[in-house]
């Protein structure tokens, strides 16, 4: 073999962060709370109110899916009766600029059919 050869290895994706992608994309409500969350929509009873069809209990495991991947955190005040909050995180806000890229070049591939 040549030394000035180039071996390509095969590439395969990101194990975890294409498992996330999956994962999130697959969840058809997650899209929903981002944008809930960009609204100031914080509070889980004001999403579910607020979205037709979003149950607790979907919106829950949508959540809970989304903090195990580190896009969204859970707040709990220390109150009575008790208020839980979610947002963003860095690391979601960085996940977020990649959806949005994803919708435009989905646009764009619209645009050229």
């Amino acid at each position: 073999m040549n030394s000035k050869e180039i071996i390509f290895s095969r590439q395969s994706p990101p194990e975890r962060s294409a498992r996330m992608v999956e994962s999130i994309c697959g969840c058809k409500w997650s899209l929903t709370v981002y944008k809930l969350l960009a609204h100031a929509v914080n509070r889980p009873g004001e999403m579910v109110r607020r979205v037709e069809g979003l149950s607790t209990k979907v919106l829950n495991e949508c959540l809970r899916r989304n903090i195990e991947y580190g896009i969204i955190e859970r707040i709990a005040f220390n109150e009575v009766p008790p208020r839980v909050e979610y947002r963003l995180t860095p690391f979601g806000e960085k996940f977020i600029k990649i959806l949005t890229e994803l919708e435009n070049l989905q646009s764009e591939m619209e645009q050229q059919q």
